[in-house]
């Protein structure tokens, strides 16, 4: 096993020869999502330092994949340093650093991509235009909606994206939904079907799936979602109580099933120490939170698709799907097929008999969290340093007046600034990663850590501060703004955002689009 100090520099070059040789490799950007956001390879998963040790085993579960951190460089070379050293301690003995990080791979002559789920979303440009999925436009189709002329419009997104903002009358029916609940929404067969999302990817998915599915209807995709409806200068509907149409009674379709490999096969790829499978759950979380198979991760189908590298950070992978009617997981395997991962549903669902191994997750130490009678005596004392390591958006709505904001990368110099020597209390919503920042603190020579949620600090009697400027956009450095401010009404944001989203193919080098599968439909 590697030692804690390991993580030898890999150039530029490699890395891109790394990537393409068909063998299992990780790389993870360690940057705050942030300054990860700005500009990062087009293959990288985002895993921040500030939950390194929570994210990464299931993400890369193989302990023994090649793992390639990316940190920015000149700019802040330690975190790379830092997170190779924290990996090695969990018991991964691969583990490299991109010498001079995001900057030597946009000197390499590579692209450095904006936003988020870059694979994904290139693959939705890409798929538009291999498939010919027809579009309309928002002022096409609120004619159509003015006209009176029936029609059904379906939103692909999840239930809370759709009750935040939607298109009015819209019904939500998440992609990975489709297949199982389409009976329960379809129209006549000459009654038009429109399909729309926040942006592009998941109308251009959606409608294709129903294509796929041969339904007779003309089905559409709403060019540019709920912020090309924005733009247009018409109104969005807020706060939608509509719920995901019933679904029918369960009875699997024959050639849905015929897709699906056998336990045998699934058993064997599980079995293989040398190769990484995913096993997802891909239902709704109502249906597994009642019943599962052991040992698989939900991932929501449509959401699967949308943000692969949310939940498959080894590039090279297998991919086991399950749902329980043999309508779900093989679409959703199909697509993944098509976005280049080797993907599979899985005969009989969760109901296989397969022995899922559990992910191993990396032991943390649990701080102590002070009572309330001690967390007011802390406030009047005034002896603790508080260090906020919630989002700074968060911190922003409202924060303990004597919290300063930071995250993990930077809680030991912000501790420094009240002295290493005074007790410091962590505001986190989870206590693990207030364990983890705890770890540098410890390493820097802070003795005395607790941690303790904002709620606590509320009923133990801490005042309550909002400071919509602090920290600044600047130092937000988990906030990525362009990607996020779009859906709050921030119209030039969502024009920034579908600039980028309509030019991500044409900033593509040749292999990275040689990631896809794009079959015939």
């Amino acid at each position: 096993m590697a030692s804690p100090e390991s993580g030898a520099p890999v150039d530029a070059s490699t890395l891109q020869r790394w990537l393409s040789d068909g063998c299992e490799i990780a790389l993870l950007d360690v940057r705050e999502a942030g300054l990860a956001g700005e500009g990062r390879p087009f293959l990288a998963v985002n895993a921040p330092y500030s939950r390194l040790e929570l994210a990464v085993p299931s993400l890369v579960p193989r302990r023994t994949t090649r793992v390639v951190l990316l940190d920015g460089g000149e700019e802040d070379s330690r975190i790379g340093r830092l997170s190779a050293r924290r990996l090695a301690a969990a018991g991964y003995v691969d583990v490299r650093v991109l010498a001079g990080g995001a900057p030597a791979w946009g000197a390499s002559g590579r692209t450095l991509f904006q936003g988020v789920n870059l694979p994904s979303k290139t693959f939705g440009e890409l798929a538009e235009h291999r498939y010919g999925v027809p579009h309309v436009g928002a002022d096409a189709l609120r004619a159509m909606q003015a006209s009176g002329v029936p029609l059904l419009l379906l939103d692909g997104r999840t239930l809370a994206e759709h009750r935040k903002m939607t298109i009015p009358g819209s019904v939500p029916v998440p992609n990975g939904e489709l297949a199982r609940r389409w009976a329960a929404v379809a129209p006549a067969p000459d009654v038009p079907v429109v399909v729309h999302c926040a942006g592009r990817t998941r109308s251009i998915v959606g409608a294709q799936i129903l294509r796929d599915m041969g339904v007779a209807n003309p089905v559409y995709a709403l060019e540019n979602g709920t912020q090309g409806w924005a733009l247009a200068g018409h109104a969005l509907e807020r706060g939608s109580g509509r719920g995901l149409p019933a679904a029918p009674p369960k009875s699997a379709s024959p050639a849905a099933s015929g897709a699906a490999i056998g336990a045998d096969e699934a058993q064997a790829w599980l079995d293989d120490r040398g190769r990484t499978t995913f096993v997802f759950d891909v239902r709704t979380e109502e249906e597994v939170r009642t019943r599962t198979l052991a040992g698989a991760t939900h991932a929501p189908g449509g959401q699967l698709i949308q943000a692969t590298d949310h939940w498959i950070g080894t590039r090279h992978a297998r991919v086991l799907l399950v749902d329980d009617d043999g309508l779900r997981a093989p679409v959703v395997a199909r697509w993944l097929r098509r976005l280049g991962f080797e993907a599979r549903a899985v005969a009989a669902g969760i109901d296989a008999p397969l022995r899922v191994p559990p992910v191993e997750r990396v032991p943390i130490d649990v701080l102590p969290r002070p009572a309330p009678a001690s967390l007011a005596d802390a406030r009047l004392g005034g002896g603790h340093a508080v260090i906020d390591l919630r989002p700074s958006m968060t911190y922003r709505q409202g924060h303990a007046g004597d919290a300063a904001w930071s995250t993990r990368s930077r809680v030991v110099a912000e501790a420094s600034r009240a002295g290493l020597r005074r007790p410091v209390l962590l505001v986190a919503d989870e206590p693990g990663v207030a364990a983890l920042a705890a770890l540098d603190l410890r390493e820097a020579g802070v003795n005395e850590i607790s941690w303790a949620s904002a709620q606590d600090l509320l009923e133990a009697g801490w005042p309550e501060v909002a400071t919509p400027d602090r920290p600044s956009d600047a130092d937000a450095v988990d906030y990525l703004f362009f990607v996020h401010d779009r859906h709050d009404g921030n119209l030039e944001a969502a024009r920034r955002y579908l600039e980028w989203e309509t030019g991500l193919v044409e900033q593509c080098h040749p292999d990275e689009l040689a990631t896809f599968r794009l079959d015939a439909a």
